[in-house]
């Protein structure tokens, strides 16, 4: 598709080099090859999630096989904090094999800044507040991805529209905008009158054609609206958006309280945490691949704007197409 429409110009298109100011979010399980290749060949940057591979050797095969078939910038999310023992080595492979931007998330990104410096990866930090974002800003982040409530997956407190304008009254590095980005409209909204200088899209592609999840979950975020999600803090201790289905209905949304009294002690915060991780990625995983009762499925509110299951291209097209369309609207009206 690339080509196909006029570039859209902005501070994340001229530094990644790519037609759309577009970043295919990292989703836990669901972003794989086939979607990464079908987005840099769209003309949008894509980003996976190094955990969504078991091996180093995986890893690295991945990376390989996007670069035999695509042409753009490859991103990684790394998940920063002790939940995640592999990081380590996961940061060392990314600089090793030079990809183009990785992604901070759930934690500190200092050490991944100062590997990264004078390496020509970019860093993009997640940040929930203003405050974080001025913190990444002078520890050397190329990016802010501002974290709405309105995101899939881990989210924040604030609604997007209120995020990017606070960030932007103190950051002066490009802000991205994760949340209420459904459609092509509310991409235009978050560029043209939020400011953001790109928007990061997750959900409305786990019902694509090339990801590798169950027609079950596909179906899922076909047949559920934004209605249907709430947050749970029983997947990772962070709160986190899934579709509410009867099986997250029946085992609740909240830790229970032996489980918050743990995660509250001091000594044991840190293995708790990462039990709790570990647990809840497992049942994820378990939901994501087969057909079973036990239906934990990870979604954002933008899947009400999903009513099919479609290829990747289409689906940024589809964008791209509205966003041009409620340009042209825009400048008639002026």
């Amino acid at each position: 598709m690339a080509g196909k429409f006029p570039k859209i110009e902005t501070a994340l298109t001229r530094m990644l080099k790519i037609d759309y100011p577009m970043i295919m979010a990292p989703m836990f399980l669901v972003s794989n090859d086939k979607m990464m290749i079908a987005a840099l060949n769209a003309g949008i940057a894509g980003a996976m999630p190094a955990l969504n591979y078991r091996t180093d050797k995986e890893f690295r095969s991945a990376i390989n096989n996007i670069r035999t078939h695509a042409n753009g910038p490859i991103g990684v999310n790394l998940i920063v904090n002790k939940s995640n023992i592999k990081y380590p080595e996961q940061l060392e492979t990314c600089i090793e094999m030079k990809v183009d931007f990785i992604i901070t998330s759930l934690g500190s990104p200092e050490t991944v800044i100062n590997a990264c410096r004078n390496t020509g990866i970019k860093v993009f930090c997640d940040v929930i507040d203003e405050v974080q974002g001025k913190k990444v800003e002078l520890l050397g982040a190329d990016a802010i991805i501002a974290v709405g409530k309105e995101a899939g997956g881990h989210c924040g407190p604030h609604p997007i529209k209120d995020l990017v304008h606070k960030l932007r009254e103190v950051c002066k590095i490009p802000i991205i905008a994760a949340g209420a980005v459904g459609n092509g409209q509310q991409m235009f909204d978050r560029i043209e009158f939020d400011r953001a200088d790109g928007v990061s899209v997750g959900s409305p592609f786990i019902a694509s054609v090339e990801s590798p999840v169950s027609m079950e979950y596909k179906n899922a975020c076909v047949d559920y609206g934004a209605k249907d999600i709430v947050l749970s803090t029983k997947i990772s201790g962070s709160p986190c958006t899934v579709i509410n289905t009867p099986y997250v209905q029946k085992i609740g949304t909240k830790q229970n309280w032996f489980e918050n009294l743990l995660s509250k002690n001091k000594s044991l915060k840190k293995y708790i945490k990462m039990f709790t991780f570990f647990k809840g990625m497992k049942a994820v995983e378990n939901a994501a691949f087969a057909a079973t009762y036990k239906t934990v499925w990870v979604a954002g509110p933008s899947i009400e704007y999903v009513k099919e299951i479609r290829p990747v291209n289409d689906i940024i097209e589809s964008y791209i197409d509205t966003y041009y369309e409620q340009l042209g609207n825009s400048y008639r009206k002026r």
